[in-house]
């Protein structure tokens, strides 16, 4: 068995089913366009309310599902990635994968596992991995996320399909620590302003029609 393959092996994603099948009754009112820009991951996605208005101009799909790990967003690839098409995917995960315990060459395997999975079904779509945040809650795991980073940005380098985009630094303040106005309560998730700094960062990365 392959490390890749015993990874999906031991990581159960049957409890985000619903989720799934939610966003499976919505495509079948409405299939979005081919050739969009598809946001998908952890809360950091779901959450992310303003996204059609931050990327006005682009045609952005939501398809965040909170609590999920970069395995998920690869389990259910087939019913909520591949049959949009999409021209660019924009992936926020790994944040739960090292809370969980998932070493940084785990979360690196998992999404090169995640990239090959794209790939085999859509060679020309472009994936842009953002960075795993600094929080206040997690920030106990910060040495282990910078290297997580640092391990997917060295990757990322190598293929012209591939985009690291750097969240992490430009969140932290003077102090070296996560800014505490970019938060909600729960010193873990983004506010508004927390997701325009993001949307500032994010959508110089994105792909325009050709």
């Amino acid at each position: 068995m392959s490390l890749s393959a015993a990874i999906a092996a031991d990581h159960d994603s049957s409890r985000w089913e619903k989720y799934i099948a939610r966003f499976e009754v919505t495509d079948k009112k409405k299939m979005p366009e081919p050739g969009g820009v598809l946001f998908i991951g952890s809360s950091s996605i779901r959450m992310w309310k303003t996204l059609k208005q931050d990327f006005s101009g682009f045609s952005v799909i939501n398809r965040g599902f909170g609590g999920s790990q970069i395995a998920d967003s690869t389990h259910f690839a087939e019913r909520i990635l591949h049959p949009y098409k999409p021209r660019q995917i924009v992936l926020y995960a790994g944040d739960n994968d090292v809370n969980a315990g998932k070493s940084p060459e785990t979360v690196l395997a998992d999404f090169q596992q995640f990239v090959k999975t794209v790939h085999a079904k859509l060679p020309e779509a472009r994936i842009s991995f953002i960075a795993i945040k600094p929080s206040l809650s997690r920030w106990k795991l910060s040495e282990k996320m910078v290297k997580a980073n640092a391990l997917v940005s060295s990757d990322c380098a190598k293929s012209k399909r591939l985009d690291y985009i750097d969240i992490w630094q430009p969140m932290l303040g003077g102090d070296g620590k996560p800014m505490p106005d970019l938060f909600l309560g729960d010193g873990l998730h983004l506010n508004a302003k927390g997701y325009a700094l993001w949307t500032s960062l994010v959508k110089p990365r994105l792909a325009k029609r050709e």
